[in-house]
């Protein structure tokens, strides 16, 4: 199946005074509130996302934007409107994805900060909408929770449970509740049966995730099946912590053995009865075949909702993998084109109707369900791809080749101004000695702070070589000509034993492009947060 794809290399950010088209505030307003497709990006960093922002809108950051347009926007007549807090950021965004073909990206007139002076909605956190359909699941159906004493106490006391973590096994690997086992949520509805199998009935069975949405989520999907005696970890991880517990570490509980037959039918005659309840439209190939040509004049998600080694081993042609419980965490990062067609597969039917009956009840309109999936695809005589999904160095293409490469070992000018254009933590991490942080997302802006002279000895550096040669480009065509890029990036200078500086060296001010999440969070942070998630669904209360 072939998608109309906007250009994947761009040409960079070009800086001719050409007049970029502007949205109103009340232009916008009007698409806000109207059933056609558009786009609404916020391309500030996610510390200032968080603080505040249009309530609809999208993030992402101006220095991942050529990363994740692709996927985010998949037609490039698609009308887009970026904004930031001024207007500066947003209107050379604009200009970045006019020039990869998306003809109709506008900058907000004013930015945040004139919407804010018409007294428009604004929201903070991130991920909102499906945090706020995590709560009105709470608050509509009553889902049952434990708190973090209760649990720890009936732990102690040797009550019978089974813990179960459903977000990624990236998260559960570097914290979790002591005894847990990672099952995605994306799984969860998949393997529960086969989980339970000779599981005696008394058991408790505990959700669990960072916070509150995946284990609500998980749990009211448990509920669903008719799983008995299933409750969801109040705040998670965060609430375990500020109960005074330790977590588990490293933990490698990892694996899930194959379904059998009779968990696999559990799990589809339950799919079917929520693709039934929920208004979710199952279709066949030349249905899928129908929405494939709708792609070539509007924007159509096809999203792959399997494990990453599944997607990897197989998949039907121009489907995007996103795994199916963070597709429901991240719905706002998966589907960025408001009021647009999503279509889920996986290898059969079940594990996309699980996550389609929640966009479903998340709002969305037209929500389909390729039926038997990958398998439906193979018997109909049609090949798949293989191929994990592609990395930023593959998405940037050709960029990271035409920056002139600068080897690690290659010895450092005396006069050359070395700049790290990665993210603050990175650069907190490990950064080449005497570097000057200027993150992407502003270096046209702060550039001449660091390297007033053009024709000096730039080295650009990042974390792995994809964010500094997109910026080479950007100096290159700033008039800066003497531009490098480290090959490798730090990771590179690191492995070649070279020394390294730590901590936010000459940083003036506390850095906005990254947020704590989970129990990561300090102690008030956590507190806050966690009331801020609770308060969404008071709305829900009386409804």
């Amino acid at each position: 199946m072939r998608v109309e794809s906007p250009q994947e290399c761009p040409s960079l950010i070009s800086q001719k005074e050409i007049p970029m088209p502007t949205t109103s505030c009340a232009a916008l307003a009007a698409l806000l509130d109207g059933d056609s497709q558009f786009a609404l990006i916020d391309v500030r960093e996610v510390g200032e996302y968080n603080a505040s922002h249009i309530v609809g809108a999208s993030l992402i950051p101006r220095r991942e934007l050529e990363l994740c347009i692709p996927d985010s926007v998949p037609f490039s007549q698609t009308p887009i409107i970026v904004c930031d807090d001024d207007g500066r950021r947003a209107a050379l965004a604009a200009e970045t994805l006019r020039r990869m073909g998306y003809s109709n990206a506008s900058a907000l007139d004013g930015g945040m900060n004139r919407w804010v002076t018409e007294r428009r909605p604004t929201e903070w956190g991130v991920n909102v909408p499906s945090k706020d359909f995590g709560e009105k699941v709470q608050v509509q159906h009553g889902v049952p929770e434990i708190d973090a004493v209760e649990l720890k106490s009936r732990m102690d006391r040797g009550d019978k449970m089974v813990i179960l973590d459903t977000r990624t096994p990236e998260e559960y690997q570097r914290n979790c509740i002591p005894g847990g086992r990672s099952v995605p949520n994306g799984e969860l509805g998949l393997h529960i049966n086969d989980i339970l199998t000779g599981v005696e009935d008394d058991t408790t069975v505990v959700i669990n995730c960072a916070g509150r949405t995946r284990s609500i989520i998980g749990t009211r999907l448990l509920q669903r099946m008719g799983v008995e005696n299933v409750v969801g970890l109040e705040n998670g991880t965060a609430g375990w912590v500020l109960a005074g517990y330790q977590l588990e570490f490293g933990a490698d509980r990892l694996d899930l053995p194959a379904p059998t037959l009779e968990g696999i039918a559990e799990a589809e005659a339950f799919a079917d009865r929520l693709a039934e309840q929920d208004g979710v439209g199952y279709i066949d190939i030349p249905a899928l075949d129908a929405l494939a040509s709708r792609a070539q004049t509007e924007s159509v998600y096809f999203v792959d909702v399997r494990a990453e080694d599944e997607y990897a081993a197989g998949h039907i042609p121009g489907f995007r993998w996103f795994p199916g419980g963070q597709a429901v965490q991240r719905a706002d990062e998966v589907a960025v084109v408001r009021n647009a067609p999503v279509v889920f597969a996986c290898d059969s039917r079940a594990r996309a109707a699980f996550a389609a009956s929640w966009y479903r009840q998340m709002g969305f309109g037209e929500v389909y369900v390729l039926h038997g999936g990958t398998s439906a695809w193979t018997a109909a005589g049609r090949a798949l791809e293989t191929g994990a999904p592609p990395s930023d160095a593959e998405r940037v293409g050709d960029t990271a080749s035409q920056a002139m490469q600068r080897s690690a070992a290659a010895p450092i000018p005396s006069d050359a101004t070395i700049i790290h254009v990665g993210l603050s933590a990175e650069f907190a991490r490990a950064h080449v000695p005497n570097a000057r942080w200027v993150p992407r997302g502003w270096l046209e802006m702060r550039i001449e702070d660091a390297a007033p002279d053009r024709s000096a000895s730039l080295i650009v550096t990042c974390e792995d070589g994809v964010q500094s040669a997109l910026a080479a480009g950007t100096l290159a065509e700033l008039g800066y000509r003497n531009v490098s890029v480290l090959d490798g990036g730090m990771a590179a200078w690191r492995a070649a034993g070279l020394e390294v500086e730590t901590g936010l060296s000459g940083v003036m001010s506390p850095p906005n492009d990254m947020i704590a999440s989970g129990a990561e969070r300090n102690y008030a942070d956590m507190v806050n947060y966690l009331r801020w998630e609770e308060e969404l669904g008071h709305k829900y209360a009386d409804g």
